[in-house]
């Protein structure tokens, strides 16, 4: 799906999805995948089954025998096995949710799911370590069918489409740029940049398009970052580098998209994620908020809800929609009963991937500007 055809997606796949979700012949079952110690379950993407009519959980894996009996403790006393190659090849579930968070797993763990005949998989993100696994799952979903979501769970945001309507409206004026922030805690720079960046990059390109190069400045302690400055990231993501990253990405709509985290700049309480920068106002985009969506114009903020601007958003339960990861879900199960793609799915996820990487590749080629698509697919800092 082209990223301008989006305005039929986000409003009319959510609807889809409920409508559909509803009408299942019989639930879809769901293999639940976690590791304990190495990214545990993520952010509910375990327990959010539960709470879905049209699904019912039959199994867990977990290799740490603890964490394991935890959860199927917590997830209605399922059948629980050490090995999740086990687990999909007993049960033969139609959905895996890959729940650890910790990325250096995904990709076998998203092979083996397709290999045992899933429908359908529900991920946790960031999606996977290089483009080469990316590319490796972005083909092996294509010819096998299977619908891979990943839980950018703000994607799957019905206001999104209001959105859309209020920049293509001119509501904000001519859009001039799209900026991206990191969180800037204590993982600030390479670190947050695959951790949380990839929300807000999510996001962007629906407004940008695609990249089409990528130019990055990378500190340590404020000085230019070195090869000896690499190092191991934490939760599974490989090596990283700096504490403080600046990046320029050209587009081909030719709107700029910028990424900038500095660590230990963040206020707490201050959200981080997207700002669309227009000639008359901007509207931020803040990364599991509710409202996702506040116009800000001539000093003053209005929030944006799927009934338009400063209105009381109608839909009830919007905070399970979106923090709850019930939008994505419930598109999921519409995008399995209708053979097409979720609305964040493993070529969007290639794409965050890319944005990630590019910035280790401008970093590894001197700070200079590269191409997108990288034709490099490996790691830029191995």
């Amino acid at each position: 799906m082209k990223r301008r055809d989006f305005l039929t997606a986000t409003a009319m796949a959510l609807s889809a999805a409920l409508l559909r979700a509803q009408s299942a012949d019989r639930p879809l079952t769901v293999g639940v995948i976690g590791h304990t110690g190495q990214g545990n379950y993520g952010h509910g993407e375990d327990a959010v089954w539960l709470k879905i009519p049209q699904t019912t959980i039959v199994a867990v894996a977990d290799a740490d025998p603890k964490g394991l009996a935890a959860a199927a403790k917590k997830l209605g006393g399922v059948k629980a096995f050490a090995d999740y190659r086990a687990m999909l090849a007993e049960t033969k579930p139609d959905i895996a949710a890959i729940c650890a968070r910790h990325i250096h797993e995904h990709r076998d763990m998203i092979v083996a799911a397709i290999e045992a005949g899933v429908k359908g998989i529900y991920i946790e993100k960031p999606f996977v370590r290089t483009l080469a696994e990316a590319d490796e799952v972005v083909k092996l979903c294509a010819t096998r069918g299977v619908r891979l979501a990943i839980a950018h769970r703000n994607r799957y945001h019905p206001v999104l489409e209001t959105v859309r309507k209020l920049v293509a409206a001119g509501e904000i004026g001519e859009l001039k740029e799209v900026r991206v922030r990191g969180k800037q805690d204590q993982r600030g720079g390479g670190l947050d940049l695959w951790v949380l960046g990839g929300h807000g990059f999510n996001l962007a390109t629906l407004f940008t398009g695609p990249a089409i190069s990528c130019e990055a400045t990378v500190l340590v302690e404020g000085r230019p970052a070195t090869k000896a400055d690499i190092h191991p990231g934490d939760e599974g993501v490989g090596p990283i580098v700096g504490d403080e990253v600046h990046a320029r990405y050209e587009t081909k709509s030719g709107i700029p998209l910028y990424f900038d985290s500095k660590k230990g700049t963040w206020t707490p309480g201050t959200p981080f994620g997207a700002r669309l920068i227009g000639s008359k106002g901007v509207i931020s985009l803040q990364i599991d908020e509710e409202p996702l969506a506040v116009l800000e114009r001539e000093g003053r903020k209005f929030p944006i809800t799927t009934a338009g601007i400063g209105q009381a958003e109608p839909i009830k339960d919007i905070k399970l929609v979106n923090g709850g990861h019930h939008g994505a879900v419930r598109d999921l199960l519409a995008a399995i009963a209708e053979k097409r793609e979720p609305l964040c799915g493993p070529e969007a996820g290639r794409e965050t991937v890319e944005l990630t990487l590019a910035v280790f590749a401008s970093f590894a080629a001197g700070g200079q500007k590269v191409a997108l698509p990288l034709a490099d697919r490996r790691h830029p800092l191995n």
